[in-house]
């Protein structure tokens, strides 16, 4: 498995972000007085704003965004950021003028709003001239709003949708639905959009199955009688309804770079205040008993099903099976100081490294073996989707009971289900209680902790 093969930036927005703060920071230095521009208030300005933005989805702008919608949501940030600096100034500078306030206020828009726009239509220029910028995408079906959904993408090219093939299911269907998932892995395409229309109930079953184990994105064309369409994610293309299947929390990037920033901030702790005094401690323990390396290194599967060294504190003796064959209850492998540091799960404490690297989060789906990964992925449905995001050091799952050795079917099954809906419902109040559940956990010891 790759990363999306689309061509795109993470880059973009954390720039935006940037200037726009940057803007409204330099505006208080050449509109207002200088007593305004001090630390104190630059750093409330700056906290307001990204609370504001993040409120009001100032940032959720998308390829498919209209112009006036853009145009609402700057209106709707500088009328909360106009009250905020009217009320901050008339508590605190009441010297400052109201044509001072009016002045920022109005130049700060424009440039904002200047900026947004020309990153937006250079993009659309981007993708029209050069093709960059991309997402490959085929269409399943036919009807009226699959040749709408065509006309769409074929006119609008500077919204960076490449339809590399329809689909049309009028031959045979079975045949052609087969033709369609292979051509979808050979040909790396990253959206799949069908036609609600075409399809039988067991057909979508089928499609979500394979976009949702391949990694791959996949969005209904609806028909105007489907009365479900109110309890998923409705976008518009144009004047095209199109239906989001599953919506991530994680998608959006202010949401990943808030988890972001709290995993970095929470992990140095760990390491600066737990690790710089443990490390050389149980490393001592762990060389005293048996010959070898401190830390074990495993390979597991992370975000878009990448590989990556798992890093811990090693608990067993050297073994040649160590990568095949999970940890069982009394298992041999385990020397005297690795019962002890699994039992408190102070072997999983140098994945906290892992979380500096970016390769885990503290809270997420456990990541797993990558022999492991494969013979699950073939046998437990909706397995994969849990690399939509990055693995965790703990999660869901292992608070509520489904950590450690996998005995039966049912503690597989159970484990997705809990990742599933932590996917879907992230927030970082939910990492919170996760953290301390695992905290409580540990301190009270595990049964399945061996």
């Amino acid at each position: 498995m790759k990363n999306k093969t689309g061509r795109y930036s993470g880059y973009i927005r954390p720039i935006i972000i940037f200037l726009d703060l940057l803007i409204v920071n330099l505006m208080v230095l050449l509109c207002m007085r200088s007593a305004m521009s001090n630390f104190g208030y630059h750093t409330i300005l700056s906290i307001f704003w990204l609370i504001i933005s993040y409120y009001s989805g100032y940032y959720e702008v998308y390829r498919f965004s209209k112009g006036i919608e853009i145009f609402g949501k700057l209106l709707k940030q500088f009328f909360f950021i106009g009250l905020i600096t009217f009320a901050y100034v008339g508590y605190k500078y009441k010297y400052v003028t109201t044509d001072e306030v009016g002045l920022y206020i109005f130049w700060s828009f424009l440039l904002v709003g200047l900026l947004k726009f020309s990153i937006f239509f250079l993009l659309k220029k981007y993708r029209l001239l050069y093709g960059g910028n991309y997402r490959n995408v085929i269409i399943v079906g036919h009807g009226k709003s699959v040749d709408e959904l065509k006309d769409f993408f074929t006119k609008n090219p500077d919204y960076g949708y490449n339809l590399v093939h329809i689909f049309d299911l009028k031959s045979n269907k079975k045949t052609e639905l087969l033709e369609c998932k292979d051509f979808v892995v050979k040909n790396k395409i990253d959206e799949i959009y069908a036609s609600i229309n075409t399809l039988t109930n067991n057909e979508i079953d089928n499609l979500i199955h394979f976009a949702d184990n391949g990694l791959k994105t996949i969005k209904f064309l609806p028909d105007s009688k489907n009365t479900f369409l109110r309890n998923l994610a409705v976008e518009y293309y144009d004047y095209i309804p199109i239906i989001s299947l599953r919506t991530i929390p994680l998608d959006k990037e202010v949401n990943k770079r808030l988890k972001r920033i709290f995993d970095i901030i929470f992990s140095l702790l760990i390491v600066v205040f737990i690790l710089s005094w443990l490390t050389p401690i149980i490393a001592l323990l762990i060389l005293i008993e048996s010959k070898g390396p401190i830390f074990f290194k495993q390979k597991r599967n992370g975000l878009n099903y990448e590989e990556f060294y798992c890093y811990k504190f090693r608990s067993m003796h050297l073994n040649p099976i160590a990568d095949l064959e999970q940890v069982q209850k009394n298992d041999p492998r385990i020397t005297k100081i690795g019962k002890f540091i699994r039992k408190t799960s102070i072997d999983e404490l140098p994945q906290f490294f892992n979380v500096l690297l970016g390769d885990m989060s503290v809270v997420g789906p456990r990541p797993h073996m990558v022999s492991h990964t494969e013979m699950y992925a073939k046998s437990v449905d909706k397995f994969m989707v849990r690399h939509f995001i990055k693995p965790g050091i703990t999660g869901l799952a292992q608070t509520n009971g489904f950590r450690g050795e996998v005995e039966t079917e049912k503690d597989i099954i159970n484990r997705v289900k809990y990742d599933i809906f932590y996917l879907e419902n992230w927030s970082i109040l939910l990492d919170i209680k996760i953290i301390f559940a695992t905290v409580v956990n540990a301190i009270k010891g595990e049964k399945k902790a061996y």
